[in-house]
């Protein structure tokens, strides 16, 4: 188990750090698209990202 890991354990706060620089790199790198967030019992369990090509 890396050190990342324990401390995520650890630290609730330094994981939600985490997973609010993975929404920002997710809305950053969509143009055209959107960004859904699933949540369960009060905690982000998953991140979706779709993006569409725009042509003209």
């Amino acid at each position: 188990m890396n050190a990342q890991v324990v401390a995520l354990r650890d630290d609730p706060l330094a994981e939600d750090g985490v997973i609010i620089r993975q929404i920002v790199q997710a809305i950053k790198s969509v143009r055209h698209g959107q960004v859904r967030i699933i949540i369960q019992d009060s905690r982000v369990v998953q991140i979706d990202k779709t993006e569409k090509l725009r042509l003209a």
